[in-house]
């Protein structure tokens, strides 16, 4: 387990407090490198966790944050975004590019803005865990509160429904 003054995780700490956030770091015991054992630990459905997904289009970061029920359908939102191809960033790219690593990207607290998509399943749940910095820390917060935080726009990522373009600008 990170100690509780681990750079990112206290970084992530101080956005949330600083934006008027809800909820409150909480460490893990165990990693949480997944939805399921994120779940697992937490006590709550699998699409209660807002898995940080980094892709990489076209060498710009595109954060969707997605139900951990939900997959994906990197076609469909590369369509929607109107460009070729939607690919996993490796960690390296993750890295660089927010700054966290694989299994605990924070929805906030990147070097740089990131553009991001919010999976429209996550409002199912009053209460939504997301990643805070370390495979070994959560945060709770709302799918409202979420998309605040983010600047986020709200997408049905594994559906037809499109968000709008200005999301990503390649």
């Amino acid at each position: 387990m990170p100690p509780p003054d681990h750079p990112r995780v206290t970084e992530v700490a101080q956005l949330l407090l600083a934006a008027g956030a809800t909820g409150q770091v909480r460490h893990l015991p165990d990693s949480a490198r997944t939805a399921a054992a994120a779940a697992a630990q937490l006590g709550v459905p699998v699409g209660a966790i807002a898995n940080s997904l980094v892709f990489d289009v076209g060498g710009t970061p595109l954060l969707i944050l997605t139900s951990g029920g939900h997959r994906v359908d990197e076609a469909r939102v590369a369509g929607f975004l109107g460009v070729p191809t939607l690919t996993r960033a490796d960690a390296d790219f993750v890295r660089r590019h927010t700054g966290q690593p694989i299994g605990g990207v924070a929805p906030i607290g990147h070097p740089e803005p990131i553009g991001t998509l919010v999976d429209v399943e996550l409002a199912r749940h009053e209460e939504v865990w997301a990643a805070a910095g370390h495979p070994h820390t959560v945060f709770p917060t709302s799918y409202d509160e979420l998309l605040r935080l983010t600047d986020g726009t709200p997408a049905e990522v594994g559906a037809a429904t499109a968000p709008p373009a200005e999301v990503f600008a390649p």
